[in-house]
């Protein structure tokens, strides 16, 4: 009866699962055909005006959803626009003679705050050409208006706002909580600011930490005010007295304080446009949205042999292997892969990376090391480039910095958790163990460490930290003792990071890829992306995939706890961080 219901069993998961698989198949099959439908490119027409499209996210690298097409809240496949795409579709326009003007509106716009600040560096190059750009909105959101301000003409919604309150962050703190439920963390750091799972140690902030986002804050906020002032008018001053003071309750606040040129609805705007087109009807007032735009002007550039690689860094730095994160084999095969080819003439690292893992920071350094010996390698920061982000930029040709980055962080941790009366208390499971040495079980995660112990890992933290700032002194020209002046784990503004001499220069993406090519001595080439965005399919069968290994899981009891069991092996134990305090998060 039992081998009857293991049959059974696996009988039905079969069938599940073959449904699944045949499911996802079919949807890939009718979103080739969509695709396949759309590939006539757009036409832009002899007189238009650009609008700059925010609905898709903009992030480092364009992605598709493989399954928006069979969402019915979604008009089709929702793909992000990559910030290169976005900024180099706006350079273009700047010199079509086509395009008249941009209007953009912006109820929404899902990008980080290094994409709005190149989008609105980009818009500023776009009226140097002489072209107006228009921005509207219903509500305006802080990052909204801050790139608002660059346009000819600002409008609002008679109804809506367009508050400024200033720039926040939030943490939250875990210690009672850990102390409730019996878990015990011993954190051993190297650096006064180096504020890293100080979360888990303490209920609130420190001093140092408070300090050190209190001066980042203020030096995005001071940027922010600075453009605002510039572009609008209005004295910082006023600016700070505004949001202070809470000044700007609704739609007349931000008319009579200078923020926007006028109230209007929307049909109100659409006779503006036509006015400044110079439409007589609705029907006359050509549009073309920048996603259509970007591809009908994109030419294709395979002819070129000359090629520049951006090499995307993009999330946690881990060990290992992964198409999420900054994996050290994945990334040691990557730029191997790049230096091996002689076509490639020059590569931008693309930093957005709070950190992670000490070692595979060095393993992947080492690798861009021996890439820098063959060919230039300029790095371009994105909202983050801090702690190992930063240590696999410091040696690079070249360093840009958007001024909203988050950067610095030169500093190390490491974080050893005593589960022990969580597991006694809650579990009932207990732990005795058989060793051979007296610090045998000093991985073992079921005891708290002792004074020796504690020193043999601070040593170890101390050593990683005088390579770190060895490193950065050798790849920045600097002294060590300069290195650890701007370290000791604090975290700087990109405003602030050529001042101390972290960067080189302000810029994004497109002033990097300049920078190569004019350190490669070329004039024309084509761009090449690391790692290979994945096709539809591609990421359909990795759902089968993880669907199947999943439903296998869940059939066998044995199999779920022995990846419990895996997954507390691997996370037990010494390892060493290179990383920012927690995911910083402004509130905008």
């Amino acid at each position: 009866m039992k081998n009857f219901l293991k049959i059974l069993a696996a009988t039905l998961l079969g069938s599940l699962i073959a449904m699944v698989i045949g499911l996802f198949l079919f949807m890939g099959f009718i979103s080739s055909l969509a695709s396949f439908a759309e590939s006539k490119p757009p036409v832009v027409p002899s007189s238009a005006v650009m609008v700059l499209n925010f609905s898709p996210a903009i992030t480092e690298q364009s992605v598709e959803d493989p399954f928006s097409a069979f969402n019915p809240l979604s008009s089709g496949s929702v793909r992000s626009t990559s910030i290169l795409d976005f900024v180099q579709t706006i350079e273009r326009a700047a010199s079509d003679s086509r395009i008249k003007f941009i209007y953009m509106n912006l109820n929404q716009i899902n990008a980080g705050v290094t994409h709005i600040e190149e989008i609105r560096g980009a818009l500023s190059k776009f009226r140097e050409n002489g072209k107006a750009v228009i921005a509207y909105a219903d509500n305006y959101s802080q990052g909204a208006y801050y790139l608002a301000s660059v346009a000819d003409k600002v409008y609002l919604s008679p109804s809506g706002t367009a508050t400024l309150t200033g720039l926040s962050m939030n943490a939250l703190f875990f210690k009672e909580l850990l102390d409730k439920v019996g878990i015990e963390v011993q954190l051993i750091r190297h650096g006064k600011f180096k504020a890293a799972a100080e979360q888990f140690i303490s209920n609130k902030m420190s001093a140092e930490n408070r300090e050190q986002l209190e001066a980042y804050l203020s030096s995005i906020w001071g940027v922010w005010t600075e453009a605002i002032s510039e572009s609008r008018g209005i004295p910082v001053e006023k600016i700070n007295q505004l949001a202070d003071n809470l000044e700007l309750a609704d739609a007349k606040d931000a008319l009579e304080a200078g923020l926007v040129d006028g109230l209007m609805y929307k049909d109100e705007l659409t006779e503006n446009l036509m006015n400044l087109f110079g439409a007589e009807s609705e029907k006359d007032l050509k549009m073309i949205s920048s996603t259509a735009y970007s591809k009908a002007t994109k030419k294709s550039d395979f002819k070129q042999k000359n090629k520049i690689a951006i090499l995307y860094a993009n999330g946690d730095i881990i060990m290992g292997k992964s198409s999420e994160n900054i994996a050290s084999d994945t990334y040691q095969e990557l730029i191997a892969k790049v230096r091996k080819d002689s076509t490639i003439k020059a590569v931008v690292l693309r930093i957005n990376s709070p950190g992670g893992s000490a070692q595979s920071s060095d393993i992947i350094e080492r690798e861009l090391s021996l890439l820098k010996e063959a060919k230039p390698v300029i790095v371009s920061m994105g909202d983050y480039a801090a702690s190992g982000g930063y240590w696999i930029a410091s040696n690079a040709s070249k360093i840009y910095t958007a001024k909203s980055t988050l950067t610095g962080s030169i500093g190390v941790f490491s974080m050893v958790i005593n589960a022990q009366k969580a597991m006694n208390n809650h579990l009932k499971i207990y732990s005795n163990s058989v060793t051979t040495n007296r610090h045998s079980d000093l991985m073992g995660g079921y005891r708290p460490l002792n004074n020796e112990e504690i020193e043999f890992i601070r040593s170890g933290v101390e050593e990683i930290y005088t390579d770190f700032i060895n490193l950065v002194a050798q790849g920045r020209s600097m002294t060590t003792e300069g290195v650890d002046s701007v370290g000791q784990g604090r975290i700087w503004s990109g405003a602030d990071a050529v001042g101390i001499r972290l960067a080189d220069e302000y810029g994004g993406l497109t002033d990097a890829i300049n920078s190569a090519a004019a350190m490669a001595g070329i004039d024309k080439w084509r761009i090449v992306e690391y790692p290979v965005v994945k096709s539809q399919m591609d990421k359909i069968l990795e759902t089968i995939s993880d669907t199947e290994k999943s439903a296998k899981i869940i059939a066998s009891p044995e199999l779920l706890i022995e990846r419990a069991y895996q997954t507390l092996k691997e996370e037990r134990g010494v390892k060493n961080f290179a990383r920012v305090p927690f995911n910083v998060e402004i509130a905008l």
